[in-house]
């Protein structure tokens, strides 16, 4: 067997060659230190050549994890940052849960924030075991003793880590290790570290899933059915034969397609082409976009639930009748589909007693017990290998775990003895992923003297945690709170804000996109805002600060950032020719405000600049969270401006980037991040960015055209753009 690991093939031969002590806290919290044949829970690794090894519990798909959670050891252990090395942790929900969710995984902008003190006391604890070791051994007190770019000191006398593993790691380790005063801080917030991922991205040696090859492993594409709840009910692969790579066809069980199988991947696709099949669509979507819109219309009409604690549609309708003018609106958002630039891939492979997965893997908390299920394994016999993940936006974290439930049927299929690599093209995951939902809002909003006398908000969605394992945890009183959040929580004061709900029923699949509900409901919320202030003669920043003057922690640093973005981007003087649109939006515990800057030519929209103020608590890599407000924007712009999932009798239309276009160069503005100083408790910023970038842009093209967007993709709201 041989896997094609450089960079692992090289720590491996580091850690054989050394003395090694294991760092890291038990299960049940406690620190705990070993050597390499007894680790316990590790999260630091130092080696006898000097070497540290930073374990990582979440994995990377380009968001700077490898970064964020290496900063905070290297803080605490006064490391070298050139020096310090990193590893993805094994699955192991015990050891490497996230703290927010109780099971190993990365999700909701959590990774930084769950870990930030136990990465922190994780370098401690290493320090202070270096530390003792030292003292010993020079016969000198601890308190002389100084760290610095992985050099121990006292007076005269220094070492290097690697000279201090052997004893350090036959020492207790503190129960309870002191952190530095963030006013010690070396390294959290520096802006010049050199990403831990960026080097290795670039030279190649970066091992993607797409990248592992075993001895002995075949290839594997799925022939799905072409709308979504078909089933499968025969196959004829004899097309296929004699095809050059080409070795055999399968069907999977329950209906759920056919496992193509070959020498390579491009023998799989084309081999693929050639097997014709017979589907069952008796229960499966047929509906168009058009329908399934005006179905989703249909439901605004009786409210399923209401959301709102205390307050229904009907409370308010007096009110609004009452009052001097109302504002209604509809909105209307398409499907979105999360196009991360590797596709789907994963490798399976046999262990002695089990199986190995090697996987970009987002959830192994949930891919292990999935794996054991099908294959029928003991949990203790999967073992996941994470690697490097193209992207996913969400996309690789499914309730049902798909496409490595695939691999592992398609490996089943085979006896369980050979490995096989899972494609999917991307032509198969647009034509047939996941999606954020098709949605419908309509609003009524009735105004007297300037003030919103009463609100009826109704939304019609398809739950994304109804009907999968996560619905008993999160569904509460029947109201999936992804359908409604940033809208039915605002953190405006709208007292007379009703929310109705209704689950909208369609076989297409849905999940959790960059942001997840916030991208929808901060749009309609923004523009709103927006439309009132206009139409009641207010600026939109003091509108907004005015609904955030009740002070709550919330509205001030709603507030803070406001002002912060309004400030840097000399809100209300814009160049000659330009026009300003504002949102500000509080998701994953991070509060950001964006202006959004547009010219106009011929009739066609520019967007020049987008000026973002975010507040995220304390800023562990005030690089990376630029770049991921940067990044978030421009998933935001594009999806607004031109991108769209559509059917035709409920078949997907579109196949790939040339009609699912992501944003192009060119499309990006200039961006300007200012994150705003704080010693809170660092918050999420992989997706935050995103919620406000569409409403700001909205905002800026209804104050240049006088045209409020509330048909999504603006395209098909007839806006064209530069």
């Amino acid at each position: 067997m041989t896997l094609q690991t450089s960079r692992r093939a090289f720590l491996g031969g580091t850690a054989a060659a050394a003395s090694m002590m294991v760092v890291g806290l038990r299960s049940d919290g406690a620190l705990a230190a070993g050597d390499t044949r007894a680790e316990i829970n590790p999260f630091v690794r130092i080696s006898g050549d000097g070497t540290v090894e930073v374990v990582l519990k979440h994995f990377e798909m380009g968001q700077g994890t490898s970064t964020g959670l290496t900063t905070l050891v290297a803080e605490e252990l006064d490391a070298d940052w050139d020096k310090i090395a990193i590893d993805f942790a094994p699955a192991d929900d015990v050891r490497y849960k996230n703290l927010f969710y109780g099971m190993q995984g990365t999700g909701g902008s959590t990774a930084i924030a769950n870990s930030y003190m136990q990465y922190r006391q994780a370098g401690a604890a290493a320090r202070h075991l270096l530390v003792e070791a030292a003292a010993r051994t020079w016969s000198v007190p601890a308190s002389s003793i100084s760290v610095e770019r992985g050099i121990i000191r006292s007076g005269d006398i220094s070492a290097d880590f690697g000279e201090m593993v052997k004893l350090a790691s036959t020492l207790t380790p503190p129960q309870n290790p002191a952190v530095k005063d963030p006013s010690q801080f070396r390294l959290i917030g520096r802006e010049d570290l050199s990403r831990k991922d960026s080097a290795s991205k670039t030279d190649g040696t970066a091992t993607f899933a797409i990248d592992v090859t075993i001895d002995g492993m075949v290839y594997v594409t799925i022939l799905r059915a072409p709308r979504f709840g078909g089933r499968l009910v025969s196959f004829d692969a004899s097309g296929a034969d004699g095809m050059p790579g080409f070795i055999e066809a399968k069907a999977l069980p329950e209906g759920r397609g056919v496992a193509v199988y070959a020498e390579h991947t491009w023998a799989a696709i084309q081999a693929r082409e050639m097997i014709t099949v017979e589907w069952d669509l008796s229960a499966a979507e047929n509906r168009s976009t058009d329908e399934l819109a005006a179905y989703h219309t249909a439901l605004l009409a009786e409210p399923e639930y209401q959301v709102r604690a205390g307050i229904t549609t009907a409370d308010v309708d007096a009110a609004i009748g009452e009052a001097d003018g109302v504002i209604e609106a509809s909105y209307s958002f398409p499907f979105l589909a999360h196009a991360p630039m590797e596709p789907l891939n994963c490798v399976i492979e046999p262990t002695e007693n089990g199986v190995r997965i090697h996987d970009g893997c987002q959830m192994p908390g949930g891919i292990k017990p999935t794996l054991a299920h099908v294959l029928g394994l003991d949990q203790d016999n999967v073992e996941v290998v994470t690697v490097f993940a193209g992207g996913s936006f969400g996309r690789r974290a499914t309730p049902t775990s798909d496409y490595q439930v695939e691999a592992a049927l398609a490996f089943a299929l085979l006896g369980g003895t050979t490995p096989v690599k899972l494609v999917w093209t991307r032509e198969d995951d647009i034509k047939g992923g996941y999606y954020r939902p098709m949605a419908a809002h309509h609003a009524r909003i009735g105004v007297t003297d300037g003030t919103i006398a009463g609100w009826d908000h109704r939304i019609a969605v398809k739950s994304i945690l109804k009907g999968t394992v996560f619905e008993q945890f999160l569904v509460r009183d029947g109201v999936d709170h992804i359908s409604i959040e940033g809208l039915a929580d605002t953190h405006y004061a709208l007292p007379t804000l009703a929310v109705g709900l209704t689950d909208a029923q369609s076989e297409v699949p849905v999940l959790w996109w960059r942001s997840v509900g916030h991208t929808q409901n901060a749009y309609v919320m923004e523009t709103l805002i927006d439309r009132i202030a206009a139409e009641t003669g207010r600026d939109p920043v003091e509108f907004r600060l005015k609904l955030l003057a009740d002070g709550t922690r919330d509205q001030q640093r709603l507030a803070g950032v406001l002002g912060l973005a309004a400030g840097h981007a000399g809100w209300g003087s814009p160049a000659a020719g330009r026009f300003q649109g504002v949102a500000v939006h509080k998701s994953f515990e991070s509060y950001v405000a964006e202006i959004a800057e547009v010219s106009v030519h011929d009739g066609r929209i520019k967007i020049e600049r987008v000026v973002c103020a975010v507040d995220c608590g304390v800023a562990v890599n005030p690089d990376v969270v630029r770049a991921q407000m940067e990044g978030g924007i421009g998933y935001g712009l594009g999806a607004v401006m031109r991108n769209k999932i559509t059917l035709t009798s409920g078949e997907v239309d579109q196949w790939n980037f040339p009609d699912y276009e992501p944003l192009r160069i060119d499309d990006m503005p200039v961006i300007e991040v200012h994150i705003m100083p704080s010693a809170e408790p660092p918050t999420g910023v992989g997706e935050p960015g995103t919620p406000p970038a569409g409403p700001a842009l909205a905002n800026a093209i209804a104050a240049a055209t006088g045209t409020w967007v509330t048909t999504l993709p603006m395209t098909d709201a007839g806006i064209e753009f530069v």
